[in-house]
């Protein structure tokens, strides 16, 4: 969530936590890679640790990177993107509760909507291959108490990072969440599979990836 804490979109456990640890891609938006901040005190220590400990030489391409990332998530445009992915996020999920699609936490406050299949009769490994199949990238994810095992849980997870960079919001949203629910509600009914996947492919083109012409 460190994007999300960069762009104001999430509370900071910054002045809380003595030790904080984070990726720098997924909100953050930069390369794959991970940051550890702390308190003065504990420096020494996790450095010592990190290298020799766990890590040899430094990759400073990555490094570069993530420092552009760091000056990016200080933009205007960040914060505007940040909430965009909240708001999206939110948007989202109040689709996928209107088709009888249960939420763990009944909703979400941050970029992830975890849903809970229970009551589809579906897991959560052939509702995300499914889904898959039709253009939509999900992990199939445990929920509280789930009676399933790990690798073949009751729930899946999105999240709405990518799309929300590629300039979707509002119906592009909605209709990705029904689309959504057509596939958890018929997974192995592969005319739904096929109809679903012209809509995403449709959305994609109307919404491409920033940077990459087709």
């Amino acid at each position: 969530i460190s994007g999300l804490v960069a762009g104001g979109a999430h509370v900071s456990p910054v002045g809380h936590a003595e030790v904080i640890t984070s990726t720098t891609h997924k909100t953050f938006r930069g390369p794959r890679g991970g940051m550890i901040l702390c308190d003065e005190k504990h420096a020494k220590a996790i450095d010592k640790a990190v290298f020799p400990g766990l890590q040899g030489g430094p990759h400073n391409g990555t490094t570069a990177a993530i420092a552009i990332a760091a000056k990016i998530a200080l933009s205007k445009e960040h914060k505007v993107y940040a909430h965009d992915v909240v708001a999206n996020a939110k948007l989202l999920a109040e689709t996928l509760l209107s088709r009888g699609i249960d939420l763990v936490t009944g909703g979400t406050d941050n970029h992830l909507v975890l849903a809970d299949l229970t009551s589809k009769g579906v897991s959560g490994k052939v509702a995300a291959q499914a889904l898959d199949r039709a253009g939509i990238v999900t992990n199939y994810n445990s929920v509280p108490f789930d009676p399933r095992k790990p690798f073949d849980p009751s729930g899946i997870r999105i999240g709405t990072p990518a799309i929300t960079s590629r300039g979707m919001a509002g119906d592009a949203i909605k209709a990705i969440g029904q689309a959504m629910a057509d596939v958890i509600e018929a997974p192995e009914d592969e005319a739904v599979i096929r109809k679903v996947g012209a809509t995403i492919k449709e959305l994609c083109a109307q919404f491409p990836a920033p940077g990459i012409h087709a």
